[in-house]
């Protein structure tokens, strides 16, 4: 049984998603010059949709390992096509990452003065969508959110960013539509090669009626479509560039979030639904994200933007989670998902840092023209290298658990591929260390920034809800390790299955 009861009449996934409906549409039809009620009513339903999300985390039965919170209203039948929501123990820790990283996202996001409506709209809107596909169980519906979580970054991106803002979007949006016309292809193969006419994934897994030999064939755009979107060797250029441009909240939404969308596709509709098609490819992709990981690290550490820094680290730990799922243990999978959650909740707290309490205030984000900001933001600097250590893998702290789980599942796959990435966990120290001491610690470079504005209260807030859950993670990880375990139990037993059957 849950910690608590909620009454099953109550639609909750789909309140969670409309949660962010709701303010979106009020928002619109507030007068354009009231911008602190727009700033309230954002902020408020954020909390609404994290705290929604929470009863449902707690109401979740971790003793089953099927779908919970089922809704099922036909859609377009003619098609096989239904509204049906659900959750496991692969989409709650998700769930409530995405309620976690939007809520501080939007008090990260008081300061935007331009444009404030059509700003909080779109922002909403993309949180709309990333909600919806942590909850579709049908793979059209999956597919329809996931277009409303990508689009809205072109324009947030474009009219609120900074740093070649229009280039960063425009690459951005070609390379995720790209990406999305490669799931399609996939989505397609699935759709007519099972000879099931239905988009339903769990009848999809339960079935595997497609073809071992068409499973190989659409396997790969299934797979490398939903990749893109998590940042996967050599479809990762678009993710920095993303990041430095992007506004502060829109940074933690697109490394804490929607990279983590790509990478929940991959093993939600790529390995559940196509397992002997993963069986194919996945040590292929296995060494393509050694490169991720190593070649991410290294190029992170030859940054002087804080940033870029960032953004290339995104790209190494982005790295370790397909690793995870291309070794498809149940401990590698197990890791990948709550490194999903830890770096989640690292990067937007790393975003936070860096791009509101800091770039807001100095208007630069270069590291040789930073320094001494910890005398004036110790509160920062705490923060800052909090988010540090658990990129590290120090102990303690959520991301230690996450990595240490995927190089363990790794090993028992492919144990020169663990060997080898774990090179990265040096070089991730090494720039670490190295941003820390630029950004606080070195001596002033200019004698303004001993005169900065004062933090707000939303920054305290924002990073103090983050840092706390990084600690609580790491002192704590049964609390998601289990539930994450039971919900890729399923998938680690068809991969593991059709594996030993192979041999």
């Amino acid at each position: 049984m849950g910690l608590i009861t909620l009454p099953t009449t109550v639609p909750w996934l789909s309140l969670i998603w409309l949660s962010m409906v709701v303010p979106a549409v009020v928002i619109a039809l507030i007068p354009g010059e009231r911008k602190e009620a727009m700033r309230w009513v954002g902020t408020g339903f954020a909390l609404a949709s994290l705290l929604l999300a929470l009863l449902v985390f707690l109401a979740y039965d971790p003793a089953r390992s099927d779908f919970q919170f089922v809704e099922r209203v036909p859609w377009l039948p003619q098609l096989g096509i239904a509204y049906l929501l659900g959750v496991d123990g692969v989409s709650l820790p998700m769930l409530l990452l995405n309620g976690v990283v939007i809520f501080t996202g939007a008090l990260m996001s008081w300061n935007i003065e331009e444009r404030v409506k059509e700003y909080w709209v779109l922002l909403l809107l993309l949180t709309t969508g990333v909600y919806g596909v942590f909850v579709a169980l049908d793979l059209f519906l999956l597919f329809v959110f996931y277009e409303l979580a990508v689009l809205p970054m072109y324009l947030l991106i474009g009219v609120w960013g900074s740093t070649r803002k229009e280039y960063g979007a425009m690459k951005l949006t070609l390379f995720l539509m790209a990406g999305s016309a490669l799931t399609i292809v996939g989505m397609l193969g699935l759709y007519f090669g099972s000879g099931l006419r239905t988009f339903d994934m769990i009848v999809l897994s339960r079935s595997v009626t497609l073809a071992g030999d068409l499973q190989q064939i659409f396997f790969l755009p299934m797979f490398l479509g939903f990749a893109v979107l998590a940042g996967m060797f050599p479809f990762h250029t678009w993710s920095p560039t993303g990041h430095v441009a992007a506004p502060t909240a829109v940074s933690m939404l697109h490394a804490g979030v929607l990279m983590k969308l790509g990478a929940y596709g991959c093993l939600r509709a790529a390995l559940w639904l196509m397992p002997v098609g993963a069986q194919r490819w996945l040590p292929a992709i296995a060494l393509l994200t050694l490169l991720n990981v190593v070649y991410g690290a290294t190029i992170a550490m030859a940054q002087r933007d804080a940033k870029f820094i960032i953004g290339y680290s995104s790209v190494s730990h982005m790295g370790l989670v397909v690793m995870g799922l291309a070794a498809g243990t149940q401990l590698a999978l197990m890791g990948a998902v709550l490194q999903m959650f830890a770096h989640g909740v690292m990067t937007a707290l790393f975003f936070a840092v860096v791009g509101r309490m800091i770039y807001e205030r100095t208007h630069t984000r270069q590291l040789p023209e930073l320094g001494g900001l910890g005398r004036v933001m110790p509160f920062a600097a705490v923060m800052f290298i909090l988010a540090g250590l658990s990129s590290m893998g120090m102990p303690g702290l959520a991301g230690f658990w996450a990595e240490f789980s995927i190089f363990l599942g790794v090993w028992e796959r492919y144990p020169l591929i663990a060997i080898i990435a774990a090179l990265s966990i040096p070089i991730t120290g090494a720039y670490v260390l190295r941003a820390v001491w630029a950004v606080f610690y070195d001596e002033v470079k200019n004698p303004a920034f001993l005169r900065l504005p004062r933090l707000t209260w939303q920054e305290y807030t924002g990073a103090i809800i983050l840092a706390a859950i990084l600690v609580g993670v790491g002192l704590y990880p049964a609390v998601l390790t289990e539930l994450i375990n039971v919900g890729v139990r399923p998938v680690a037993e068809q991969l593991g299955g059709i594996v030993t059957a192979g041999r």
